[in-house]
């Protein structure tokens, strides 16, 4: 079954999976390729999620960025770091923060808020 496509203008999030986050090596009791298809399952037709090698800030591994969509942006939303996600309840409020709009049209939720951090590079292109 393929995921479906989220609309034009959705939040994105990135999620690393460079040489530190989703790997075993760093966090190995964490089952990262279960923990990304949650994600994707929870996001699917909601958000674009999208996979890149590292993103930088290694030592707060895993890290996501979760991306405003253009309506979020128009309200003054930026990307939100998120870092130290290794708990099993996060792809969940990650998932419900973009249903209630994202960066810019919603709150992080109070689960999220010890993850958020500032990022001084800028995010990959893909």
């Amino acid at each position: 079954m393929s995921a479906t496509p989220p609309p034009p203008g959705d939040p994105t999030v990135t999620v690393c999976r460079g040489c530190c986050c989703g790997t075993s090596k760093k966090r190995p009791l964490v089952d990262h390729a279960a923990r990304l298809e949650s994600l994707r399952r929870l996001l699917d037709g909601t958000a674009r999620v999208r996979v890149t090698d590292c993103l930088g800030p290694c030592e707060r591994s895993d890290v996501m960025v979760v991306s405003p969509s253009p309506a979020g942006r128009r309200a003054g939303g930026r990307p939100v770091w998120l870092g130290q996600l290794n708990g099993r309840h996060e792809p969940t409020a990650i998932a419900d923060w973009v249903a209630s709009g994202g960066p810019g049209l919603a709150d992080v939720p109070e689960s999220l808020r010890r993850a958020v951090f500032r990022s001084k590079d800028p995010l990959p292109r893909t």
